[in-house]
């Protein structure tokens, strides 16, 4: 799988969430490939990848809430975007759980006010929202194929289904050029997250801390690297641009690797040569069991593969939070 860097150079680029974990790798390699690119940003995050590695000082910033579609709309129009990149949204299981109306606010609203946005520019002509495969909610048969229904039932989980939806039917209705990206948890260097399994991990061990698992440890999901999540993204768009008929779909990404929570751990404690044994508090209420993706939809129609096996992302992380956090984390 490789990109096209003369697709992206020059190119006026959209993202959203441009402090979130993914969007600080993929500024990185938009950047990289030549992109002329703009991020709109709420929050000043001084430690996420966008500032820390000073990307921030080689993009557009637009200032706000991706809720305000007014603001959208003049960002798209003054900087004459021509590809988007959503991803922007509350991603945490639990704070959706606490707090489900802002995450609703963030997560449904903030994908329709962005598509109307788009729906309403004349330049505009490749849209990847993601949403996640949290989407699909508990189903009976795995791995999930794009074809499975979208069954969230809890917060977090309704308010992805309800985003890809939407993001279909403004495909559908409208013919607006965009796709839906639907992956497993991601991990990699850069994410402040701390209640997350994979840096909450790391960060315990390198304070000589016993790592914390909030659930039982036996739920099983599908882990998948930064780094592959944000070249497959620039992938999809680069597709959408030369097959139109791309419009409306949904695409599953993944290593389709299943691994259980408590053996994650394990996994890196090994990794990290640690003897420290994880602390299992059995606290975690309304997650899903067992989740994990098939990717043959995008092996097919795009070309797609992963670069990183989960060792191999595991390790590059690791080595991330030693070089940032140090030894006392």
């Amino acid at each position: 799988m490789e990109l096209n860097p003369g697709f992206w150079r020059d190119r006026p680029t959209l993202v959203t969430g441009a402090t979130g974990l993914v969007g600080g790798w993929l500024v990185k390699r938009l950047l990289a490939a030549g992109a002329d690119v703009v991020c709109l940003v709420r929050d000043w995050v001084p430690h996420c990848e966008l500032v820390r590695t000073q990307a921030i000082e080689q993009v557009k910033v637009v200032r706000g809430s991706v809720c305000n579609q007014r603001l959208l709309e003049r960002a798209l129009g003054e900087y004459e975007i021509d590809t988007v990149f959503h991803l922007a949204a509350q991603t945490i299981v639990g704070i959706a759980n606490r707090n489900p109306v802002a995450t609703f606010e963030a997560n449904i609203r903030g994908t329709w006010s962005l598509l109307e946005a788009c729906r309403r520019s004349p330049t505009v002509r490749q849209i990847v929202t993601a949403s996640s495969d949290k989407a699909y909610g508990d189903q009976d048969t795995l791995p999930y194929t794009e074809a499975a229904p979208l069954a969230g039932r809890h917060p977090y989980d309704v308010s992805k289904s309800c985003a890809d939806l939407l993001a279909q039917a403004y495909a559908t209705t409208y013919a607006l050029p965009v796709c839906v990206t639907r992956c497993g948890n991601f991990y990699g260097g850069g994410d402040l997250n701390w209640n997350r399994i994979v840096p909450g991990t790391i960060r315990s061990v390198l304070r000589g801390q016993r790592p914390v698992i909030r659930s039982d440890g036996r739920h099983i999901r599908d882990y998948f690297y930064v780094e592959d999540g944000a070249a497959a993204y620039m992938l999809l768009a680069e597709r959408m641009a030369s097959r139109r008929d791309l419009a409306g779909h949904a695409f599953n990404f993944s290593n389709e690797t299943q691994i259980a929570v408590l053996d994650l751990v394990r996994r890196i404690l090994g990794l990290m040569g640690s003897g420290l044994e994880p602390v299992v508090r059995d606290e975690a209420n309304h997650e899903i069991r067992h989740q994990y993706l098939s990717a043959a939809k995008a092996r097919d129609l795009l070309g797609w593969s992963p670069q990183f096996d989960l060792d191999r992302g595991l390790e590059r992380t690791i080595a991330w939070y030693r070089e940032h956090l140090g030894n006392d984390g």
